[in-house]
């Protein structure tokens, strides 16, 4: 097959829209997926605020928090079928646990746990992954795999503005596009690559733009609107499911927070930037909605909190404790099979492997 003999389905629009997705104050309520999202974006919101706090307790090598941008988070972890993946970056921690991982087990990665700390095959969750967009490639496999099995499963890779940089961002968009693969990108603009801003980064009018090129559809979704996440995310993954695809989203958000307890964001930004953006928290906006339509009382609030309370004491208690380390795991999950020279090294270690 030559260029020339390539085509496009014409009935498949691929120019993201001229402004974001927005539901929030322009649709009724869903009475149950909305309250749904807010007790989550509740508990996101107490869960990034106690792995910082364990952070600078030294419980934590790093924490890099979603504050801000919990809406991408939660609605991520809740549009996922039962059998979808989960590909995260390393500040995707929350969409993991809304998938269903232990909340301490999100943080295994981060805490310098063997093996990332969960099972990725029991909770259909990636590990998450610190290198930019790296787990992209392996997100397209996945997918391109269970269609050639013809298994019903689409995935979803997750990864921040500055990763559409990354080479492994474009390998991965292209094999998808060529591979009819069903995985869907969501690329979570904050703003900044650390400390580079968006427009040193690309010339694009969107992030969403970049699918034209790629032959695939782009999706623009306000990512402080939860029920419009959810909405595109859910939109894109049936889609995938169904045969017709890769979809490229781009949810415009804020990390209110530094990029990571390592980093000071008071030099590369300004405090009305941050005052602007926390004027768009997203779990004030849903609140003011629930509230407005009468799907939110006061005893529903408190109870939201006391459960987001009930997720900071189980990460205290789980990584208040030291670990109880086993030299012989340095051996454990290297091959399924292990080689002489490691076998080798077990026995002058003193363990069989």
């Amino acid at each position: 097959m030559t260029v020339s003999q390539l085509s496009v389905d014409p009935a498949v629009a691929l120019l993201p829209e001229p402004e974001p997705h927005r539901l929030l104050g322009s649709v009724p309520p869903d009475p149950v997926l909305w309250p749904r999202l807010h007790r989550e974006l509740v508990r996101g919101r107490r869960y990034n605020a106690q792995a910082t706090a364990l952070t600078r307790q030294g419980r934590l090598a790093v924490y890099p928090s979603s504050t801000g941008q919990e809406a991408c988070q939660v609605a991520a972890g809740l549009a996922l079928g039962p059998r979808d993946w989960l590909f995260p970056s390393y500040r995707d921690t929350l969409a993991a646990v809304v998938r269903g991982l232990p909340p301490a087990a999100a943080l295994g990665l981060l805490r310098g746990d063997w093996h990332t700390g969960y099972d990725p095959r029991a909770h259909r969750v990636a590990p998450l992954c610190t290198p930019l967009a790296t787990q992209l490639p392996h997100a397209v496999g996945l997918a391109h795999a269970a269609r050639l099995r013809g298994d019903d499963v689409a995935v979803l890779g997750l990864v921040g503005d500055g990763g559409t940089s990354e080479g492994d961002f474009h390998e991965a968009l292209n094999f998808a596009a060529v591979w009819r693969a069903p995985v869907v990108f969501l690329v979570q603009n904050n703003g900044y690559a650390i400390s580079v801003p968006l427009a040193k980064q690309t010339a694009a009018p969107t992030l969403a733009h970049k699918a034209i090129g790629y032959g695939m559809p782009g999706r623009l979704v306000d990512g402080q609107d939860a029920p419009a996440v959810h909405d595109v995310l859910t939109r894109a993954l049936a889609r995938a499911r169904a045969g017709e695809g890769p979809t490229l989203v781009e949810a415009v958000t804020y990390r209110l927070d530094a990029h990571t307890n390592a980093d000071d964001a008071t030099r590369y930004r300004a405090e009305d930037e941050v005052a602007a953006w926390r004027a768009r928290d997203p779990l004030d906006l849903l609140e003011r909605e629930l509230r407005r339509a009468g799907l939110l009382t006061d005893e529903g609030a408190a109870d939201a909190r006391a459960e987001a309370e009930r997720t900071a004491a189980e990460l205290r208690e789980a990584l208040g404790a030291d670990p109880a380390l086993r030299p012989a795991d340095l051996f454990a999950h290297v091959y399924a099979t292990p080689t002489p020279q490691l076998a080798e090294q077990a026995r002058q270690f003193g363990e069989a492997p």
